[in-house]
């Protein structure tokens, strides 16, 4: 069928189907040991109602668009990996209310309209760099994320349990359908922002100014409406969308179909997909499943990326240079990217090839801390960003939007920020079961530090 959006493109997809991907070799799967239950949940799983719709996933690949273009400036973030547990009112809707602060600094500051996507309702598996874990003598399958096993140490939390993906699809549910509620409720509305506050960072050090961001807002919402002698309109609402790693094959290609009056396939498990570092070989499952959705995808991108290997994936999965298709997301670390990213750059951009380049501060600086903990430092995740900018005013390439694991809860599992926090600090409040997240102050220290060097980057072309 013919779409309403687009024509349909000259390379379509050659011998593809949601299932192509098992000729491929596949790494990052779980061992399932019954392979008729996981061929019954993928039945089942296919049979159930769409967590997203088509036309959501269009109009987000348009916004993406016009982010590549600098028209908008994307805002991805949420959990390193979701757990059942925490699908819950108040986690929820404190992880909404950081993106929603940190997309108000970052629309005052770069004023441009922000494209808001959430790294949650289906961020339930997790790559790991072994196959098993041992402790002492006994050695068990890996903790894979909530959607394969559980991270107790015993043999029955640890084999791949296929049901796990129908509760995942639940709670994916439940998560988006209360997100909407709240959003459709008016949780957004910018004439009330005093609703995203969280109690606990009442007397952060960055309270002050935000707060008085807030009330400049405000103060230009009320003028307005005084001059118009009405209600501005769309203050009330905004777009919000989800992603997630497609880490886990089976789960994705049963959530993969065909709608009416459009052509080609969707996954209708997310908005936004990504492939991983550890997936992203050319001749892997992960590309060849990617390959033939529609939905605006993206790759990460590692300091051992070459340019001809970017330029190779490009093609793969973008052959019709299709606005708002493609992401790149490159995670460096804040070492290396000076070194690693501008050859990538420059080989896309002599290429003309059409990609979103997006920065991730987190996953480059993983270390470990002096007392054992798996933790971030907040200047190597500030230096990253502001590298990034930097390398990308230098190269004539565009960067477009940030990619953060963080939550709304009052966690210190990142050292530094606005209070300085130490080692010792992380024994205070590490809940993470994978990796260390930004808490709510240092994720909202980060969007400031984005407009200020933003603005430093401006200046000189202004001038």
């Amino acid at each position: 069928m013919a779409s309403l959006d687009r024509p349909q493109p000259v390379n379509l997809p050659v011998d593809w189907t949601p299932g192509s991907w098992r000729g491929r070799p596949a790494v990052q799967q779980p061992t399932y040991p019954d392979a008729e239950a996981l061929a019954g949940v993928q039945r089942e799983l296919a049979a159930l109602p769409p967590l997203v719709t088509s036309w959501e996933i269009l109009s987000l690949k348009r916004h993406l668009a016009d982010a590549q273009e600098g028209r908008r400036f994307l805002l991805q973030g949420g959990d390193c990996a979701e757990s059942f547990v925490d699908c819950t009112s108040d986690v929820i809707s404190n992880r909404l209310k950081v993106l929603l602060q940190m997309s108000l600094v970052l629309v005052h500051g770069l004023r441009l309209p922000v494209v808001r996507v959430g790294r949650f309702a289906g961020q339930y598996a997790k790559p790991r760099s072994a196959d098993t874990e041992t402790r002492g003598e006994h050695t068990l399958p890996s903790y894979r994320g909530d959607i394969i096993n559980a991270p107790e140490f015993s043999l029955e939390a640890r084999v791949p349990d296929p049901r796990r993906m129908i509760k995942a699809h639940a709670r994916s549910a439940m998560t988006m359908n209360f997100v909407r509620s709240l959003i459709d409720g008016g949780f957004a509305d910018l004439h009330h922002p005093e609703y995203w506050d969280l109690g606990w960072v009442t007397h952060s050090p960055l309270a002050d100014e935000y707060h008085r961001m807030v009330a400049g807002i405000g103060d230009a919402v009320r003028f307005m409406e005084t001059l118009s002698g009405s209600e501005v309109h769309n203050l009330n609402r905004v777009d919000f969308y989800t992603s997630h790693e497609a880490l886990l094959l089976p789960y994705e290609e049963a959530q993969t179909r065909q709608v009416p009056r459009q052509w080609g396939w969707f996954n209708l498990s997310t908005h936004y997909p990504w492939i991983g570092m550890r997936t992203a070989a050319l001749d892997g499952a992960h590309l060849e499943y990617f390959r033939g959705i529609r939905n605006p995808i993206a790759v990460k991108i590692g300091p051992s990326a070459a340019p001809d290997q970017v330029l190779r994936l490009i093609e793969a999965l973008n052959p019709d240079d299709e606005p708002g298709r493609l992401t790149l997301i490159h995670r460096m670390g804040a070492t290396q990217i000076a070194a690693k990213l501008s050859p990538l750059l420059d080989a896309v951009r002599r290429e003309g090839r059409r990609v979103l380049w997006v920065c991730d501060p987190m996953h480059g600086n993983t270390e470990n801390s002096s007392n054992g903990y798996k933790t971030r430092r907040f200047g190597n995740i500030r230096s990253e960003v502001e590298q990034s900018f930097d390398l990308h005013a230098a190269a004539g390439t565009r960067l477009g939007g940030v990619h953060l694991e963080l939550t709304g809860e009052d966690v210190t599992e990142c050292t530094g920020g606005a209070r300085d926090l130490t080692d010792l600090d992380l024994e205070r409040a590490y809940r993470s079961t994978v990796d260390p997240r930004l808490n709510y102050e240092q994720a909202l220290e980060t969007a400031m530090l984005i407009v200020r060097k933003q603005a430093q980057i401006a200046a000189p072309a202004s001038a």
